[in-house]
C-alpha cells in the first residue's frame, strides 16, 4: 500500500521547486515565531473572548475570533512536520504551547475575578463543553480552506471567515473559566473541542499542502499523514458518542412535544406550550435523570394540579421508557373582550381638551336668628 500511495503521488503530485517551498517555509515561519505582536494579539482576544463569553454576546467572542493568532502556528507545525523541518516543528509547538498556557491562564484569573457562577453559566459557555463528529468536520474544513489560501494568495480574504467557523480561542477561554469554578466536566468537555479543532486543522493542512506539491519526501509525508490521522481518529471515539447523545436528544424532545400536544389534556386544550426544554446530565453515564421543562399557558379558570403533572409524566414514561423529572412553568392566561350591552361615548381624538365644567357650591340658606344673634 505504501509503495502505491508513493508512485501515485509521483504521477499525480508533483512536488514544487526548492525555491518556492523554501519561501513558504520561511513566511510560516515568521508568522509561528512568538513575538511581541503574537503575544499582545494572544492576550487580547483572550480578555475580549472571556468577556463575551461570561456577558454571553456572540458578537463580542466574533470580534475575539478574528484577532486571534492561534491558527498561525499550526500551518508552520503542519508543513514542519511534513518536511522534517525541526527548527519550524520547535517553534510552532514552543508558541502555540506558550498561547494556550498563557490564554487558559488570563482567562482563569477573569473569571475568578467576576466570580460566575456555573448555574449561571450562557448558552455560549456550555455551547462550547459538548463536541462531536460535527465540530470536527468544520475544524478539517476551516483547516482546509486556511492551507489552501496559503498557497493561493487570491484568497486570503477567506482567511477572516476561516477564524470565525473554527476558533481555537473561545473554547481554551471556556476552560479557564471552568477551571475558576472548579467545575473539571465542563473544562474537559471545552478542551477536548480545542483538541478537536487544533487536530483536524493541522490535519487538514498537511493535507492541502500534499496536494499543493510541498513535501520532500514519499516516506516521510506517509508518516506525517499516519501520524495526525491516528491522533485525530483517537479522538473520534468519544466525538462519535456525543454526536450519537445529541441526535438521541433532539428525538427525545420531539417525540415529549408530540405527546403533550396530541395526547394530553392538560397541554392541548386545558393550555397552550409556549416552550420546552431538557436539561441533560453533563455525562450520558451519570445516573441524574433528565429534567423537562414545560413552559405553558393556562386559563385561568381551570389552573393545572399537580395531579395532572404526576399523570402527564406517567404518560411519558410509559411512551418513552426513560425516567425523568416533569416540571411545569405555567403562566396563566387572562381573557378580556369587549362589552358591547354598555353604550360608548365617542372619545374627542383632535382639536383642544376643555376641562370639565365646575358646579357650583350648594347655596346655604342662612335664617335671620343667626343675623341677629351676630349683631348682638
Amino acid at each position: 500500500m505504501l509503495m502505491e500511495i508513493k508512485q501515485w503521488l509521483k504521477r499525480k503530485i508533483p512536488r514544487v521547486p526548492p525555491d518556492i517551498r523554501e519561501k513558504l517555509q520561511q513566511e510560516l515561519l515568521d508568522e509561528a515565531e512568538l513575538d511581541t505582536e503574537f503575544l499582545v494579539l494572544t492576550i487580547s482576544s483572550c480578555v475580549i473572548a472571556t468577556l463575551g463569553l461570561l456577558i454571553n454576546s456572540a458578537a463580542v467572542i466574533i470580534g475575539a475570533m478574528l484577532i486571534a493568532p492561534l491558527m498561525l502556528p499550526l500551518r508552520g507545525l503542519a508543513l514542519g512536520m511534513l518536511d522534517t523541518d525541526r527548527i519550524l516543528v520547535r517553534i510552532s509547538l514552543m508558541t502555540l504551547i506558550i498561547g494556550t498556557g498563557t490564554s487558559m491562564m488570563i482567562s482563569a484569573l477573569v473569571g475568578a475575578f467576576f466570580g460566575l457562577p456555573e448555574a449561571s453559566f450562557g448558552s455560549e459557555i456550555l455551547g462550547r463543553t459538548q463536541p462531536n463528529l460535527a465540530d470536527l468536520g468544520v475544524a478539517v474544513a476551516a483547516g482546509a480552506i486556511s492551507g489552501f489560501a496559503k498557497i493561493r494568495r487570491k484568497l486570503s480574504d477567506a482567511l477572516a471567515g476561516t477564524a470565525i467557523s473554527v476558533a481555537l480561542m473561545p473554547p481554551l477561554c471556556v476552560v479557564g473559566i471552568a477551571l475558576s469554578q472548579q467545575s473539571l466536566p465542563l473544562a474537559s468537555g471545552a478542551f477536548l473541542l480545542y483538541l478537536t479543532n487544533l487536530l483536524g486543522i493541522t490535519l487538514s493542512c498537511i493535507v492541502i499542502f500534499i496536494f499543493g506539491g510541498y513535501y520532500l519526501n514519499y516516506s516521510q509525508t506517509s508518516q506525517a499523514l499516519s501520524g495526525f490521522v491516528a491522533m485525530t481518529g483517537i479522538l473520534v471515539f468519544p466525538l462519535f458518542i456525543s454526536f450519537g447523545n445529541l441526535l438521541r436528544q433532539e428525538r427525545f424532545e420531539g417525540k415529549i412535544k408530540t405527546l403533550l400536544e396530541n395526547r394530553t389534556v392538560t397541554v392541548g386544550q386545558q393550555s397552550e406550550l409556549v416552550g420546552l426544554k431538557v436539561q441533560w446530565p453533563t455525562f450520558p453515564w451519570s445516573k441524574e435523570y433528565p429534567i423537562i421543562l414545560v413552559t405553558v399557558q393556562e386559563n385561568i379558570k381551570n389552573p393545572i394540579t399537580p395531579t395532572q403533572v404526576s399523570l402527564v409524566e406517567q404518560l411519558i414514561k410509559t411512551e418513552l421508557g426513560q425516567k425523568f423529572k416533569l416540571v411545569f412553568r405555567v403562566s396563566q392566561l387572562r381573557e378580556v373582550v369587549a362589552d358591547y350591552e354598555r353604550p360608548l361615548s365617542t372619545p374627542q381624538l383632535f382639536g383642544p381638551v376643555s376641562p370639565p365644567p365646575v358646579s357650583p357650591l350648594p347655596r346655604q340658606d342662612i335664617s335671620p336668628s343667626v343675623w341677629s344673634e351676630d349683631k348682638e
